[in-house]
């Protein structure tokens, strides 16, 4: 079973609870760090490194000894990556383009031919030498984001592991399209504050789209401050789980701690949180 866990903005605590769900569930689970462009799960896992490779893409490289300047390259490309610039020949704008190899497909004289760009890099290291956790860095530079994505996404699990978590990116961007796609159930990370509340609004109507179930976490809860939740029990949204504010757990955190060391209680109630998403999911598929 996939769960995303994801929030419409950053500084939430979306990080902290995928990292806490994952050791409270290390038994029975996999984290997939799925925010590319900043991944940070390692650093509030003890990790032994096993593993990294690198994703590329394709794009193409021009000859221009062998380019006649017909412009054909240019019509094909439906991105714009591609430009006649008069004496200069034509240019390639890399980050415009999507590999879709078009461009050396319509070229009569062979002078467009694709050759591979690394973009990023996919690390898996093991917790407690057993639960997985997969990292993908975006390089430097680079915006293929989505395409990063999907790559860490394709890594398959050991038989054994009942549920695969997805930190996703923060926002509603391509990039948390691309992390929440195919997932069974999305767990969203709110925290008690306007714009808090303005971006939870904006990522729920995302997930209602694409007809995800879902069900909402409260960050920070303070006493005097219920906007998050008026506005869940007006809608009728599931809201499971509220973690109040604390100096102490902000301290673990600042320490390089998780929210278990902050808080050990919730160990009961993070397993109980995956098995609740588990039944949900059934529920639905019976429905």
């Amino acid at each position: 079973m996939q769960i995303a866990i994801a929030s419409g903005k950053g500084g939430t605590g979306k990080t902290s609870l995928a990292v806490s769900l994952f050791l409270a569930n290390a038994d029975r689970s996999r984290l997939l760090d799925c925010d590319v462009e900043e991944p940070n799960c390692h650093l509030f896992l003890k990790t032994r490194f096993v593993s990294r490779s690198s994703v590329e893409r394709r794009i193409p490289l021009l000859n221009p000894d062998l380019c006649k300047h017909c412009g054909k390259c240019v019509e094909a490309c439906q991105f714009n990556a591609l430009a006649e610039a008069g004496k200069a020949g034509i240019l390639v704008f890399e980050e415009l383009c999507h590999s879709c190899g078009g461009c050396s497909l319509v070229c009569p004289t062979g002078a467009l031919q694709e050759t591979p760009l690394k973009m990023g890099a996919i690390t898996r290291a093991l917790v407690a030498e057993k639960a997985e956790l997969i990292t993908g860095a975006l390089a430097i530079g680079h915006t293929e984001t989505p395409t990063l994505i999907r790559a860490v996404k394709k890594k398959q699990p050991d038989p054994e592991v009942e549920f695969t978590l997805i930190d996703a990116p923060p926002g509603t961007a391509c990039a948390f399209a691309t992390a929440v796609e195919h997932a069974d159930f999305v767990l969203l990370v709110a925290e008690e504050t306007p714009f808090g509340l303005h971006d939870l609004k904006l990522t729920l109507k995302a997930l209602q789209k694409k007809g995800l179930p879902f069900a909402v976490i409260l960050n920070r809860m303070r006493p005097g401050f219920s906007s998050v939740q008026e506005f869940c029990k007006e809608k009728n949204y599931p809201l499971w789980l509220q973690i109040p504010e604390s100096r102490d757990i902000a301290g673990t955190y600042a320490r390089g701690g998780t929210l278990l060391d902050a808080m050990p209680e919730l160990q009961e109630s993070l397993r109980l949180l995956l098995d609740k998403c588990a039944e949900e999911l059934l529920c639905n598929r019976r429905n």
